[in-house]
Order: C-alpha cells, then structure tokens, then sequence
C-alpha cells in the first residue's frame, strides 16, 4: 500500500498543485507566518522532517557502497554541480528573468539531487543502489556547494549571502540527516516503527511545501507563467538529456545512464524552496516583490521534475537492462524509503 502511494509521487505532486491553484486560500496557513513550531517558519520545519526521514533510511551500507561504485558516484554528482547549476544561470540569461526569478532559479539548480529519484529510479527498474548513493553524496556535499555556487551565478544580480546559505543547510540539511542516522544507528526498535510510515509524510509534507508557495505567489506566477515555464523546463530538460548523453559519452552502461540522468535532472525543490523563502535571503533583495519572486521557480521545478522524470520512467521500465559489471545493480524487492522534492 505505501509503494503504491509513493510510486503516484508525480499525481499527488500535481493534484496538490491544481487544488492551490484554484483555492489557494486553502493553503494560506503553509507561508502566512501564523504556524512557527520552535520559533521557525513552518516550510523549514517540514523540510527538516523530510530530510530526517532521508537521514532515517541510510544505514552504514550506504556509505560502504561509495567505494564500490566510484566512479559512477563522481560522474554523477560532479554532473549534478556541474550541468543543473549553469543550466539554471543559462536559462535565467536566455529569457531575461527578473532578479527574483533568475535568482531562486538557479538556487534551484545549484540544490542537490531530491529522493524522488530514488523513487522514479526504482519505477524505471534502473539502479537504485546508485541513485540512493548518489543522493546521500550530493546532499552532504551541497552544504559547501550549494552556498558556494548560489552565490558566484546569482551574484550577478543580488549579493549573496553565503554564510547565511551555509548555515541554513546545516540547519534543514545536517542537523535532521545527522539524526536520523543516529537515531537508526541508537534506537533501532524505534525507527523501525517510523520508516514505514516516512515516505507518505515526506511526500505529504513535499505536496504541501509545493502548493503554499504556489497558492501565495498565483499572480505572479500568472505575470510571469510564460518566461517562467519555459525557463523551469528549460532547466530540467537539460539536466535530464546532458545527464543521459554525458554518461554514455563517459562509457557508462544504460542502466546507470538512466539513473544519472534521474538523478541530475530531479533536484530537491523543497530545500530550495525553503532557502528561497528564509527572512535572512528575501533580505537580500532590494525589492519586496523580487524576494516573493525568489520560490516560485523551485514550486514549478517540484512539478515539472516529477512529471518528466515519471514519463521517463513509464519508458524506461519496459526495456530495463542489468549491468552484470557493476556490483550495485541488482534491483531490490521494495521501494526505497522516504521522497522529497
């Protein structure tokens, strides 16, 4: 029952969607300010639970794998911050976005891979060892690089406050990963009764980050939904066909092709989006208006990445290939764990 819910990720992601779009006074509570548990707003909250149901699935094995698949983990997440992060300062050039747009844009592209592809990579029957390695390892390296490359792209238009990036992704980040693995590590009995129930609140808890920001920012993404679409995808595209054609280029089989394409092209929206909407980023920029701008490419990234990366996958898993070579490749009997954005 909770495979099938989280394979319909994408379905949830867009009903979600449509149902803020036409009410979105609905999903006022999400952004307003009125819900602060522990003095925090409410999407970095949720966000922190999702990555604490990531942190709660990874056990010592999926850090050994990291040695046995090398060189495919390298390709993948050096392609991660290479390919998303200039593919979004490309698209925010080519359709002269306005600062807030091109700014949460390419914050969007310079976010890690999100466990979403865990989920459409298990429903493309390609590598889901890799892909879950993949996004354990970009994750961790996105708390230096995310800042890092953040603020050298949207430099151009803000000045960006990396200290303020990097201590937001220790706290949404580290903190909840660091521990949910400690607390697999020192409670096992306990999390064994909360990794079942983990993928359907990280998908409700993503569904809901998703449709406060769309709900909140309906006229301006009305102003913009042209550009904006159009940029988003453009995004995405990108991520999904360099990362295929990239790792053919370097010899790798379509097995693992597919996953690194999967796993550069989806990234984690909802940790963009609850940069994009801390006080200490909105601050950053001159205008109000241009601050509100700043989640609403990662809102439309949420769903663009899903759709695509499900179409995909309904291809892909009908012409699944093993790849006897690489030791990680066999595919596992259940779905991974939790999925985010």
């Amino acid at each position: 029952m909770i495979g099938r819910i989280t394979n319909l990720f994408a379905v949830w992601t867009v009903l979600g969607v449509a149902w803020a779009w036409f009410a979105p006074a609905r999903f006022a509570w999400v952004t307003d300010g009125s819900i602060a548990p522990l003095g925090q707003s409410l999407v970095s909250v949720m966000l922190g639970v999702i990555m604490l149901g990531m942190g709660l699935t990874l056990t010592v094995e999926d850090f050994r794998r990291v040695a046995r698949m090398p060189r495919a983990i390298l390709a993948g997440v050096a392609l991660q911050f290479l390919v998303m992060p200039l593919a979004g300062a490309g698209s925010a050039a080519l359709f002269a976005l306005p600062a807030g747009l091109a700014v949460g844009l390419i914050l969007v592209g310079c976010c890690p891979g999100g466990t979403a592809s865990n989920v459409i990579t298990y429903i493309a029957r390609a590598n889901v060892a890799l892909s879950v390695t993949m996004t354990m390892v970009s994750t961790i390296a996105a708390i230096v690089l995310t800042p890092l490359l953040t603020g050298w792209l949207a430099g151009v238009y803000i000045q960006i406050d990396r200290w303020a990036l990097f201590t937001g992704m220790l706290s949404v980040v580290l903190v909840p990963v660091v521990l949910g693995v400690g607390l697999t590590h020192y409670l096992p009995r306990l999390t064994r009764f909360i990794v079942p129930v983990a993928p359907i609140v990280s998908i409700l808890f993503v569904v809901v980050i998703v449709a406060g920001i769309v709900a909140r920012s309906k006229p301006m993404i009305e102003a913009h939904a042209g550009i904006l679409l159009a940029a988003v995808l453009l995004l995405h595209a990108s991520g999904f066909a360099l990362g295929w054609g990239i790792s053919r280029l370097l010899g790798f089989g379509r097995n693992a092709a597919r996953t690194i394409s999967i796993e550069v092209g989806m990234q984690n929206s909802g940790l963009g989006a609850s940069l994009a909407s801390a006080p200490s980023f909105a601050a950053q920029f001159a205008s109000p208006m241009q601050a509100a701008l700043a989640p609403v490419p990662a809102a439309i990234s949420a769903v663009y990445h899903v759709v695509i990366g499900s179409v995909l996958a309904a291809i892909w898993q009908h012409s699944p290939e093993r790849e006897a070579a690489e030791p990680a490749s066999a595919e596992p009997a259940a779905a991974p764990g939790a999925a985010a954005a």
